[in-house]
């Protein structure tokens, strides 16, 4: 019965844990009564009331003032409560599957109710006295949707299949929501791909980036050019409004200054895009790697490396050129307090298992033994220009035969020293990491390489600042590391172990990177 009243009465709460669709007076006194504040309630998380005053928006701990006022909370019977809102990929197994493990490790009881407007609410309570303690609304539509969302102060979390828009991020700053590229507004939780897809019984069994790119582009339209039968190219993508869809267009077309063809399936979900495909025998398409369905995974190749799909390995390594990180994006404001505790969650082992096992891949660092990567080792060797020398692959054989690479890998935005969203999270997990004494009485080198533009003396330069840059940023974010018990140090090998051909923009930017390799 509580558990229903609780569901019939959350569509009137928005955000921050007690603001109502109406904002009511409140006046905030100080315990001394010399200081009284007045203004309507914006939000209250807990622990901190939000209030718009004739001074502007002011957050004031509530342990120190006495509220009175219709808007105000109940304190004793206080529920926090977190609205979600965007891209299905996120809200509809995986979010929900780590609310579970957080409940579980709280001791809490997880219970569900489907809300009208498609929306789901998540309750949690204590299961001493089944008092409700939280609820979370989850509005699964797609990632412009849940930007919009946040901007009209409708939900105050947004999952995301992309990074977010300059236009979003501005309107954002413009409503006092904080920089939401900025430290702390952003949390990749998970790493998903694009993946090119065809029916089982396509006979082929790989491409390039560059002729993906002229699919899309229409460039190409028969099968017999990507060396199938003669037949023409049926291309199935998602919907420009999801997230997925348009990470299509920007990893894809955006590099290459291209549009997409005219000719062309649309599919509003995964699902629906993977069967098409699987009862296509000319269908083409680019979906999640997450949600394959009966459709067949194509490889990438080039022939400046080797074929690779979307491996876990190669997904954390950014390897694989079409990975996709999943986001959570934050308001500048307090989240209530089991809130912020089920963000922490997100980087605990334990999450990353549950991460696992939802169809993604999670962001725990792997070692990688360098007699796993002979491919690699055979492809710079096979492709060494006349700049690179056998004795410069000697040196590289030697420094790096001792360790073994970390999956963590740094590489950087298009055209840009900025490192890439997936990178940025990777900052912060090794610095946590470092905090944490994972890596106490160990060696880690940070290894820069380059694209092979310029001459091999200039880019050795430029990889070696790049790795000294990183090393850098990692080591301001390990703000509590004890670094005497960790031997920290720079190495570079500029275009001496390439992973693409330099003929094209996604090959150099891949190329470039900085690796973690430890003893």
């Amino acid at each position: 019965m509580k558990w229903a009243r609780a569901a019939k009465f959350a569509a009137l709460f928005v955000f921050g844990g007690a603001i109502v669709a109406d904002a009511q007076d409140v006046s905030l006194t100080s315990q001394d009564g010399k200081i009284e504040i007045t203004g309507d309630l914006l939000g209250f998380d807990g622990e901190f009331y939000r209030v718009d005053t004739i001074y502007g928006e002011l957050t004031v701990d509530g342990s120190g003032v006495v509220c009175s006022g219709p808007g105000c909370p109940d304190l004793e019977n206080y529920v926090a409560r977190l609205s979600f809102s965007g891209a299905p990929v996120v809200g509809r197994v995986l979010m929900p599957a780590l609310l579970e493990a957080y409940a579980s490790r709280n001791d809490l009881e997880l219970m569900r109710d489907d809300l009208v407007g498609g929306q789901t609410l998540y309750g949690l309570s204590a299961k001493e006295d089944n008092r409700l303690l939280a609820e979370f609304t989850f509005h699964l539509t797609n990632t412009d949707e849940g930007f919009a969302d946040l901007l009209a102060n409708e939900a105050d979390v947004v999952m995301a299949a992309r990074e977010v828009r300059p236009q979003e991020r501005d309107r954002a700053r413009e409503r006092g929501l904080g920089d939401l590229k900025g430290q702390g507004r952003s949390r990749v939780i998970a790493l998903d791909a694009l993946v090119p897809v065809v029916a089982p019984e396509n006979p082929v069994q790989d491409l390039t980036p560059t002729q993906l790119s002229r699919v899309l582009a229409g460039e190409i339209t028969n099968w017999q050019d990507l060396g199938g039968v003669d037949a023409p190219i049926d291309l199935h993508i998602r919907d420009s409004e999801s997230g997925l869809g348009q990470a299509t267009f920007d990893q894809l077309l955006v590099p290459v200054a291209q549009d997409l063809r005219a000719e062309i399936y649309r599919h509003a979900n995964n699902q629906s895009l993977a069967e098409a495909v699987a009862a296509g025998s000319f269908a083409l398409g680019i979906t999640s790697r997450s949600e394959l369905g009966d459709s067949q995974e194509l490889g990438l190749s080039g022939e400046c490396g080797f074929s690779m799909k979307a491996s876990r390995t190669a997904m954390k390594t950014e390897d694989y050129p079409l990975t996709a990180p999943l986001f959570l994006y934050f308001p500048a404001r307090r989240l209530p307090k089991v809130g912020r505790e089920f963000v922490n969650f997100l980087s605990e082992p334990s999450a990353q298992l549950i991460i696992r096992r939802a169809g993604f891949v999670d962001q725990s660092p792997e070692e990688i033994a360098i007699n796993a990567q002979g491919d690699r080792f055979a492809n710079a060797i096979a492709r060494a220009g006349s700049e690179v020398s056998l004795k410069e692959l000697q040196r590289m054989v030697d420094v790096l035969t001792p360790l073994k690479r970390l999956s963590t890998t740094f590489r950087f935005e298009a055209g840009s020293s900025r490192l890439d969203a997936q990178s940025r999270s990777n900052v912060l997990q090794l610095a946590h990491a470092m905090e944490a004494g994972r890596y106490d009485a160990r060696r880690l080198v940070f290894v820069g390489f380059s694209d092979g533009d310029g001459g091999a003396a200039a880019n050795r330069s430029i990889a070696m600042r790049r790795a000294t840059a990183v090393r850098q940023a990692v080591l301001s974010a390990a703000e509590t590391a004890d670094l005497k018990n960790i031997e920290l140090e720079t190495e570079a090998f500029g275009e001496a172990l390439p992973m693409a051909c330099d003929n094209s923009s996604w090959g150099r930017q891949i190329n470039r990177r900085v690796e973690v390799w430890v003893r």
